[in-house]
């Protein structure tokens, strides 16, 4: 009996509960709704509706994740954009490494061409042909100028066949430009000697396709097929460059004192790509 007393006193208390409770939330939400919406009422408003109302929670819930997340696609979408731009900082780092081996393998081969004579260091600059007047074929413009060391009158030294010939002077020089004189000019002229013949004499331009050897003895023993060098006694080039050979020797009627050799250049002027300019730093051992 006490039991049953117990447990119907306890039902009645649950009973009790539940309906003062919603009463009291019913009569505290209304009270809340009557008071004016000052700022600490809005604030315990608020407290009370997200502690009561399940729904407020889920909500608020809700937006911290969704800003969460907001903040997590901003943070991979900026290291996506920084990925691009690692990728394409190292792409231009591999073309200029490729570019770099690619001019230290040439200058390589270039110094190792140059090396004609022991006792010589030849000191200069390397330059690219950066321009040709189609109406002057007998020059061209090299991307140095004063800036890079290039002066006027330097000798200007070409390749052909891995192999260093003699392609002319400076004539003007810029900050970063200089104009090349071409050997075939009608204004270049340098000391020479035949071999093996060693004949001396004075090459000239003759404004086509050969050059002019002159002033040889009338009784010199240079023959056809010998080549040019220029002569040491040169005040501007370098002895021993390779200049061309002599193509023909000229039969000039009447009286004359001395010779005159038609020379084919080894420089071809129509290919000249990469130019060796020397500059005053040449030194003997």
């Amino acid at each position: 009996m006490k039991s049953q007393s117990q447990q119907h006193k306890k039902t009645a208390s649950h009973s009790r509960r539940g309906t003062i409770l919603p009463a009291v939330f019913i009569l505290l939400s209304l009270v809340l709704m009557a008071l004016p919406l000052e700022s600490p009422v809005a604030s315990v408003k608020a407290l009370l509706s997200y502690i009561f109302i399940p729904q407020i929670r889920a909500a608020h819930a809700a937006v911290e994740y969704a800003e969460g997340v907001s903040g997590t696609v901003k943070e991979l979408l900026n290291t996506h954009q920084e990925n691009i731009l690692l990728q394409e900082q190292l792409g231009h780092l591999r073309l200029e490494n490729a570019q770099a081996r690619e001019v230290f393998e040439e200058n390589a081969r270039l110094a190792a061409a140059l090396d004609l004579r022991a006792p010589q260091i030849w000191r200069g600059v390397w330059a690219k042909t950066a321009y040709r007047d189609p109406t002057q074929w007998n020059s061209v413009v090299i991307d140095k100028g004063a800036l890079d060391g290039v002066y006027e009158r330097a000798a200007v030294i070409a390749l052909k066949d891995a192999q260093p010939v003699l392609a002319g002077l400076v004539l003007e020089t810029d900050d970063h430009t200089a104009k090349v004189l071409l050997l075939r000019d009608e204004d270049f002229s340098a000391a020479v000697y035949a071999a093996p013949s060693g004949e001396e004499g004075l090459l000239t331009g003759a404004g086509a396709a050969q050059l002019r050897m002159q002033y040889l003895p009338f009784l010199s023993d240079i023959r056809e097929g010998e080549k040019v060098y220029t002569s040491s006694s040169s005040s501007i080039f370098p002895a021993g460059i390779l200049v061309g050979k002599v193509t023909e020797i000229e039969d000039e009627s009447g009286f004359r004192t001395s010779l005159t050799a038609r020379v084919e250049p080894a420089a071809d002027a129509s290919t000249v790509r990469e130019l060796f300019v020397l500059t005053p730093q040449t030194e003997e051992k």
